[in-house]
């Protein structure tokens, strides 16, 4: 049985069969057809085709637990966030979606979900995964994994991992390959694979309360640490180690060929490099700055429609069902990504490239999920671009892209 009984089942199947019978029979028929279409004994679920055949599983549990009945439907994961947010307000979304941690801005603003209660589960699940499932010190999904980029390694042309980033350049340098590292940039800059090095500025984009949440009033990206960024990316740029021609695919095929002993990426790229012989070695990104180098960590969960008849059999669901380590295994091992649970976690770390890609997610940060995060990406990575490639002076571009930001905010 794949129950955690430390969430709310032990009490919490009794509490959700009466409460789901009760409001069957609040409409004066005791059919199974009206209960049904009253949505009463019903969980409406939307997935994404890669996850749906462990909810499969996962619901046939909890029915058999509960007699709620859980009905799957297959989404394209791309268009659920506006299908969502278009479809709860008008009483046809689903109880439960899978999503992305970053849209939870949307969702909260937009009213369409409502808080989940982890109960003492919370403490079960990687820190990291609770605070980006969380909007203003409330957490409104259930985690199941965390991801974030790291820096591979190929072991042949650099047996050890580079302290720092001048350290990283110097073994690039010795290795006598055709680039020091390599990370993806492209004509409008990459903010997403450069954002570790922009951390180590000590420059987040937005300062943070004290729950941890993000300070939307706090724009850090333009304080001292970010204009001594800007200057590192001019420098950088101007020695050829950070280039706007250097594309993913290119970053990619030339690190797969043996041209570069590092490269900035995720998991995503780490089967075609072990294709290609090289083995691999997951190590943290090193710091340009001297504070630590921390990349964004992105987490997928599942959330509760505000719309919900079945609130209740939906937390029971998430929490017990997909919050355990049964099904948050198999999630990774059909995704790939780096659990959750921290149970589940460590039983995956027996293979050392997910071991070395969640200890990065672990120290890294949550994707901004505020609304106002919306307003960052149109300017900051044609800026960086724009630094890179010596269009200009560094701290005038960075000062003007603050504010521009700023302004775009308000």
């Amino acid at each position: 049985m794949m129950v955690n009984k430390k969430g709310l089942l032990a009490a919490g199947a009794v509490a959700v069969a009466a409460s789901l019978a009760l409001a069957g029979c609040s409409g004066g028929s005791t059919s199974d057809d009206s209960k049904a279409a009253s949505g009463s004994e019903t969980l409406t679920v939307w997935v994404d085709a890669d996850r749906a055949a462990v909810l499969k599983e996962a619901a046939a549990a909890f029915t058999k637990e509960s007699g709620v009945t859980v009905k799957l439907v297959q989404k394209d994961f791309a268009k659920i966030q506006e299908e969502f947010i278009a479809q709860v307000p008008t009483d046809k979304g689903p109880d439960v979606t899978i999503a992305a941690h970053d849209w939870l801005g949307n969702f909260v603003s937009n009213g369409v979900v409502q808080p989940v209660e982890l109960g003492d589960t919370a403490t079960d699940f990687q820190q990291v995964a609770v605070t980006a499932m969380s909007v203003e010190g409330k957490t409104y999904g259930v985690p199941y994994s965390v991801e974030s980029i790291a820096l591979l390694r190929n072991t042949a042309l650099a047996p050890t991992a580079p302290a720092t980033y001048d350290d990283m350049i110097a073994a690039g340098t010795a290795a006598g390959t055709e680039f020091p590292f390599l990370v993806q940039v492209g004509p409008e800059s990459d903010p997403y694979h450069l954002y570790p090095f922009q951390t180590s500025f000590g420059a987040p984009v937005f300062g943070t309360n004290d729950d941890g949440s993000y300070n939307a009033a706090d724009l850090s990206i333009g304080n001292a640490g970010g204009e001594a960024y800007a200057a590192w990316l001019a420098k950088e740029g101007a020695a050829g180690h950070l280039s706007v021609n250097v594309t993913s695919d290119i970053a990619k095929e030339k690190f797969n060929a043996g041209a570069s002993p590092f490269l900035i990426t995720g998991p995503w790229n780490v089967p075609d490099a072990q294709k290609a012989g090289i083995d691999v070695a997951i190590d943290p990104i090193p710091s340009a700055g001297g504070s630590p180098a921390q990349p964004f960590v992105g987490v997928q969960g599942f959330v509760v429609s505000a719309k919900s008849k079945n609130a209740l059999a939906a937390n029971e669901f998430l929490v017990n069902y997909i919050g355990s380590e049964k099904v948050q295994t198999e999630l990774y091992e059909i995704g790939g990504r780096a659990p959750a649970l921290t149970s589940a976690f460590e039983a995956a770390s027996s293979d050392p490239i997910t071991a070395g890609f969640g200890a990065v997610a672990a120290e890294a940060v949550p994707m901004p999920s505020i609304p106002q995060m919306g307003k960052v990406w149109q300017f900051w990575g044609v800026t960086e671009a724009a630094i890179i490639t010596g269009a200009g002076d560094s701290t005038q571009l960075w000062q003007k892209m603050t504010a521009d930001i700023q302004a775009a905010i308000k």
